[in-house]
C-alpha cells in the first residue's frame, strides 16, 4: 500500500490562490501529439490548474487527486469529473486515456506503482506528460537573490527529500515510456509583491518551517522585497522555466 503525504491540504485555499497557472500553449501542443481527443486524466490535480487547460482541447477531462481538501478548491468545468483517488488507482478503463498529466506532482507519486496504472490506461496513440517548475524570476538582481536565498537557505532544511526530483527536473526519475522531443514552455504571469509573498508560503518546505518555528519565514525576506518593490499594489510580471518529460508507452504505436 503506498503511503500519501499530504502535504498540502494546510494550504489549499492559498495554494488555490497564489500557484501560477500553466501556459495554454503548452496544452496546444499536448492536443497535437494525441491521436484522439476524447479523455484527458490528470493526476495529483491539485486545485485543477492543468484540468482546466486540457478541458480546452479533450472532450472529458477526469482529475484526480488523493487530497478531498484540496479538490474542494477546484473550479468546476463542465468538461472535469474531479475523484478522490490515489495516482495508482485510477479506477479507469486500461486503454481509454489519450493524454496523462502530471502538473508538479510527481515527486509525490509512488513513481512504480503510478507509472504502471498510466501504462494500464493509456489508449493507443496516448501521450504521458509530466512537468515542473522551480525558482521563479522577477528580473531583479537583488529580488533574484532574495529568492534565491530563501528557497535555499532560510526553507532549504525544511524540503522534503522529495522535492530534490524537482532541483534535477525529473532528470533522475527512470521514466519507462519512449519520450519525445519537447519545445520550450514558460509560466509568466503579472503579480503584486504580496502575491509573491503568498506564493512562497504555499511552499511544502514554508509550511513545515512553520510548523516547526511557529514563525512565517517569509518575514526574512520581506524587507529586501519591500525595498526593491516598495509599491505592494504594483504589478510586474514573473517567470517560471517550466521542465517537461513526455512519452508512450514503449511498443505502443501513435496511430
Amino acid at each position: 500500500m503506498a503511503e500519501f503525504k499530504d502535504l498540502f491540504s494546510q494550504g489549499a485555499a492559498e495554494y488555490a490562490e497564489f500557484r501560477p497557472r500553466y501556459p495554454g500553449a503548452l496544452f496546444d501542443w499536448l492536443a497535437s501529439e494525441t491521436a484522439r481527443h476524447d479523455l484527458a486524466w490528470d493526476c495529483a490535480t491539485g486545485n485543477g490548474q492543468a484540468a482546466r487547460g486540457l478541458a480546452a482541447h479533450y472532450a472529458r477531462v477526469i482529475a484526480t487527486d488523493a487530497s478531498e481538501r484540496q479538490l474542494a478548491h477546484a473550479a468546476p468545468h463542465p468538461r472535469i469529473e474531479y475523484r478522490v483517488a490515489p495516482a495508482h488507482e485510477s479506477a479507469l478503463p486500461a486503454g481509454s486515456v489519450d493524454v496523462i498529466t502530471v502538473a508538479q506532482a510527481l515527486h509525490w507519486l509512488p513513481l512504480q506503482l503510478f507509472f504502471g496504472e498510466a501504462t494500464r490506461v493509456l489508449a493507443r496513440g496516448g501521450l504521458i506528460a509530466v512537468w515542473g517548475y522551480s525558482l521563479p524570476s522577477v528580473s531583479n538582481v537583488a529580488l533574484d537573490e532574495a529568492l534565491r536565498r530563501y528557497h535555499d537557505e532560510i526553507v532549504g532544511p525544511y524540503w522534503p527529500p522529495e522535492r530534490r526530483m524537482v532541483d534535477t527536473h525529473y532528470a533522475t526519475v527512470p521514466f519507462p515510456f519512449a519520450e519525445i522531443p519537447v519545445p520550450p514552455f514558460a509560466l509568466e504571469q503579472r503579480m503584486t509583491r504580496l502575491a509573491v509573498e503568498g506564493y512562497l508560503r504555499t511552499w511544502s518546505a514554508s509550511r513545515a518551517y512553520r510548523n516547526a518555528r511557529g514563525d512565517d519565514p517569509v518575514s526574512q525576506v520581506a524587507p529586501a522585497f519591500a525595498a526593491e518593490w516598495p509599491d505592494p499594489r504594483e504589478v510586474r510580471p514573473v517567470r517560471w522555466p517550466l521542465f517537461v518529460r513526455a512519452g508512450r508507452p514503449e511498443g505502443r504505436s501513435v496511430l
